[in-house]
C-alpha cells in the first residue's frame, strides 16, 4: 500500500496532509483506509489537542480518483454496499474524532472532497479554491458525503448545488457556511497556515475536555445524530444509483470522455 498522506504533530497540533498532488488529491480504497486510520490514531494521543486536515499542490481533493471509478464501473450492487461503506466510515472517523479538526484548504475541492471538509470541525478556505458537488454530472448522487454536506451549507444551498452541479467560488462557500473564512491565496500558503495555525492555537489553549465535550455537544444538539441507520441508507443509496443505468452510463462516458446519453441528440 502506498502512502498517500503525511502525518506531522508539532506544539501538540497534528497535521494530516494529502500528498497526491499529481491526481488533484483525489481518493481511493487505499487513501480512505489511512484517512481513516490516522484520524483514529491523532484521536487517541495525549499529545494532540487538534488535528489540522490539509493537501498539497493545486487542488485539496477531486473526489475519487480515476483508476478507483473504473474499477466500481464493474462493481455489482453488493461490492458497492461494501465499497461505499469504507467512505463512510472514513468520513464519520473525521466527524467524530474526539479532538477538534480544521480544513486548511488551499485549492480546489469537488465532489467526496466536499465530504472532507464537511467532516471537519471548522473550515479556512483560500479565495481561490473552487467548489462543487459535481455528481449528477455522472449520474450518480452524493449519497454518502450528504450527512455531513448538509449540515455544513444547509438544506437551502444543498437543493441548489446538489442537483445543479454547478462550480461555486469560496466566496459563496463562505456566504452559505461551508467555510468559516477566506485568506488571500499566497506563493507558500502563508497566509493560510498562520490564520489555520491561530485557530488550532486556540483549541490548543482551552481545556481538551471541554472541548471535547462541546463538540459532542453539537453533533447531540445540532440535529439527528448520523447514527447506523441513516450511515447505512446513504451507503445503500449510493449503491443503488452507481449499478443503475444512468449511473452506469455517467461513470462510462466520463472515463471515455463522451457526453452521456441523456445529453446525446
Amino acid at each position: 500500500m502506498s502512502n498517500a498522506l503525511t502525518i506531522a504533530v508539532h506544539d501538540r497540533i497534528a497535521r494530516i496532509t494529502l500528498t497526491r498532488p499529481e491526481v488533484r488529491n483525489a481518493f481511493n480504497d487505499e487513501v480512505i483506509q489511512q484517512l481513516k486510520a490516522a484520524f483514529e490514531a491523532m484521536g487517541q494521543r495525549d499529545d494532540v489537542r487538534a488535528v489540522v486536515l490539509a493537501a498539497e499542490g493545486p487542488a485539496f481533493c477531486a473526489g475519487a480518483d480515476l483508476s478507483w471509478m473504473r474499477r466500481m464501473a464493474d462493481y455489482t450492487r453488493e461490492e458497492n454496499i461494501a465499497d461505499a461503506g469504507q467512505l463512510a466510515a472514513m468520513l464519520r472517523a473525521i466527524y467524530e474524532c474526539p479532538k477538534p479538526t480544521i480544513a486548511a484548504v488551499q485549492g480546489d475541492v469537488f465532489a467526496g472532497g466536499m465530504g472532507l471538509v464537511a467532516a471537519c470541525d471548522m473550515a479556512v478556505s483560500v479565495r481561490t479554491a473552487t467548489y462543487c458537488l459535481s455528481e449528477v454530472k455522472l449520474g450518480l448522487i452524493p449519497a454518502t458525503i450528504s450527512p455531513y454536506v448538509i449540515r455544513a451549507m444547509g438544506a437551502r444551498a444543498a437543493h441548489r448545488y446538489f442537483l445543479t452541479a454547478e462550480r461555486f467560488s469560496a466566496e459563496e462557500a463562505h456566504r452559505i457556511g461551508f467555510v468559516h473564512e477566506l485568506v488571500d491565496a499566497d506563493e507558500g500558503g502563508e497566509a493560510l497556515d498562520a490564520r489555520v495555525n491561530e485557530l488550532a492555537q486556540a483549541l490548543v489553549s482551552a481545556s481538551p475536555a471541554a472541548v471535547k465535550a462541546c463538540k459532542r455537544l453539537v453533533q447531540d444538539v445540532a440535529g439527528r445524530a448520523i447514527d447506523a441507520a441513516l450511515i447505512a441508507a446513504t451507503v445503500e443509496g449510493i449503491a443503488e444509483i452507481r449499478a443503475s443505468e444512468e449511473g452506469r452510463e455517467g461513470v462510462q462516458s466520463f472515463l471515455q470522455k463522451r457526453k452521456p446519453a441523456w445529453l446525446a441528440g
